[in-house]
């Protein structure tokens, strides 16, 4: 596996998809966390957490435009826990998000699998609904110790 991945509690490798749990939906709000479950953003956001990044909690298209606690940079540049968003065409609209693993693969939680998933890049180009790689963002924003933020909120994994 992974080093980086090998890193991440056992627990996030169980975290159902759950489509209305998305970024400020009241579920969320209500019950922060991944104990009840995550879209493909509120999950990618809490890898980025645990490994010590300020992701900002804001949906593909908001991500995309984010200049405050995100910077774009190129595919062939992509290093791991960037932000990976896919989408069936260029637009970020409702595009899925997932972080940069090593070695070409991205850890995602996507609808079909219904479980954390770690993918090839190839695996992305062929489906329909993530066959472009809309473009890679990279949070600049960090919290003061991997891991504390989530612990700190009262998280449960």
């Amino acid at each position: 596996m992974d080093p980086l991945l090998a890193r991440l509690p056992s627990a996030f490798w169980s975290v159902p998809h759950v489509a209305a749990r998305f970024p400020g939906s009241r579920d969320v709000r209500e019950r922060p966390g991944l104990a009840a479950g995550a879209n493909c953003q509120v999950f990618a956001y809490a890898v980025l957490r645990h490994f010590g990044l300020a992701a900002p909690a804001l949906r593909s298209s908001d991500l995309w435009t984010d200049t405050r606690s995100t910077v774009r940079v190129g595919a062939d540049a992509a290093r791991p826990l960037d932000l990976m968003l896919f989408n069936a065409g260029d637009d970020a609209y409702g595009a899925h998000v997932g972080v940069r693993a090593g070695e070409g693969r991205v850890l995602h939680l996507c609808a079909e699998v219904g479980l954390p998933a770690l993918w090839e890049d190839a695996r992305f180009a062929e489906r329909e609904r993530y066959r472009v790689l809309v473009g890679v963002k990279r949070v600049t924003a960090r919290h003061g110790s991997a891991g504390k933020s989530d612990r700190a909120a009262g998280e449960a994994y």
